[in-house]
């Protein structure tokens, strides 16, 4: 016998809808999409419940459409208990669609929210960023929402107004501290708006705020090592900026891509999208996300072990920081400062072996980040410092900058800084058994223990 399906009577009950009610229903539905031999009754929604009886197709899809219209938000045959887990990477592909697309960018939420393993092992796809960053470049579409309830600027206002708070909640305690809240937010206020209908200025405007947080979303899995999940945030985010008509929007979210990219061992695609986005940025004018695309186009450079085009690409990225008028820029750039962008100064120095340009960008960099309180690039700062000592030789130095790492490192939920204290682990073996060597080790060892 087989088990009740617990998930379906939940829904059922949330409705507020009688089994007879939901029959009749479904049975209407399935009139309107061609399919006049259903006859579900009171009892066959009885059996569904209390047997757990699969009904057959197309009655999965029609259940999670009547609920999805219930509620206002994507409900899939999975949350039904009725079908199998969402094809999430629907999220890589990028849409000309914009009913697949408000698909494509609710489903990583809703995994995010309740089936967190199962969305936390999808693979990085290095290839998945070429397409959306042509595209982004070359498409205009005017595909239009369904019909519905009016979304109002107020309802968009109140969107962008939060954006402030989770971002902050990013940079001050790291990825991992407010990702389940944010995402639960986004399904619950954000991405249902995707689906009424708006003005072309509240559409603009909506796609806008959707951006940003899924962007910062992606960021947010970024920072928490889960690069699956956020390379579908970041696709996803991608395809909202080009529905905002936002272009300097769309290029920070290239130099996202482009970070992950390089970061994790795909440094030619990282410098792509990241000349994208400077490419995307000939419609508008936003030094700063010009400043740190030149500046993640420097750290592709670096690995791929070419000096002069990462000297080059950092000077492009400091003449482009002079620019910045910070009350021109818009919230999402408010990050891109001289703590951020000379920490990541410092680490391309450091791929090409100038300890004392990185010794110089990371003080700086340090110097700023404790008068903010940014622990985490703090960090990372620290860590970067710690190299250039180790690269002169100098361990008693580098276990000192070592250990202010850690220290920094434990005050943010951040894979980033984890990982930046186990870059220095490995960097230390050739000191051998080296009591500093070993102390740090077991310094180390209890951070990563907790």
């Amino acid at each position: 016998m087989k088990n009740s399906n617990t998930k379906l009577a939940d829904w059922i009950g949330r409705s507020g809808w009688s089994k007879g009610e939901l029959a009749r229903q479904v049975r209407s539905r399935a009139a309107e999409w061609g399919h006049t031999h259903v006859s579900s009754d009171t009892s066959s929604v009885r059996r569904w419940v209390t047997l757990g009886e699969v009904p057959r197709h197309p009655v999965p899809a029609i259940l999670a459409d009547l609920f999805s219209a219930r509620f206002g938000y994507r409900v899939t045959t999975y949350d039904l208990g009725l079908g199998e887990s969402p094809d999430i990477d629907r999220a890589l592909v990028y849409s000309s669609s914009w009913a697949v697309t408000v698909e494509a960018v609710t489903e990583p939420g809703r995994a995010d929210v309740d089936r967190r393993s199962f969305l936390a092992g999808a693979p990085f796809a290095a290839v998945a960023a070429v397409g959306p960053s042509r595209d982004w470049l070359l498409n205009t579409l005017d595909q239009q929402p369904e019909p519905g309830r009016q979304v109002r600027l107020e309802d968009v206002t109140a969107v962008k107004n939060m954006f402030g708070a989770f971002q902050e909640m990013d940079i001050f305690q790291g990825g991992g501290s407010g990702r389940l809240a944010l995402t639960a937010y986004m399904n619950q206020h954000v991405y249902p708006l995707l689906r009424h209908a708006h003005t072309e200025e509240v559409r603009h405007a909506l796609c806008s705020a959707a951006a940003e947080q899924t962007y910062l979303l992606g960021w947010m899995a970024f920072d928490s090592g889960e690069h699956g999940t956020a390379q579908r945030y970041l696709i996803q985010a991608l395809r909202l900026t080009e529905e905002s008509k936002d272009p300097a929007l769309g290029a920070h979210v290239l130099a996202g891509m482009a970070d992950q990219a390089t970061l994790l061992g795909h440094p030619d695609e990282g410098k792509r999208l990241a000349q994208a986005g400077r490419q995307g940025l000939i419609r508008t004018s936003s030094p700063a996300c010009l400043a740190d695309l030149w500046t993640l186009e420097a750290r592709a450079h670096a690995v791929l072990g070419d000096k002069k085009a990462t000297v080059q690409a950092i000077n492009q990225a400091e003449q482009s920081f002079a620019k910045v008028d910070t009350t021109n820029e818009p919230e999402w750039a408010k990050f891109i400062d001289p703590a951020y962008l000379g920490g990541e100064w410092a680490n391309a120095f450091r791929d090409i072996d100038r300890p004392d340009h990185a010794e110089e960008h990371a003080r700086s960099s340090i110097a700023h980040a404790r008068k903010q309180n940014r622990a985490r690039r703090g960090a990372m700062s620290q860590a970067a410092l710690a190299v250039t000592h180790l690269q002169r030789r100098d361990l008693e130095a580098a276990h000192a900058a070592g250990v202010r790492t850690l220290d920094l490192a434990r005050r943010v939920k951040s894979s980033r800084s984890v990982e930046a204290v186990q870059d220095l682990q490995r960097r230390m073996i050739p000191f051998g058994k080296h009591p500093l060597v070993a102390d740090f080790n077991e310094r180390a060892r209890v951070l990563q223990a907790a």
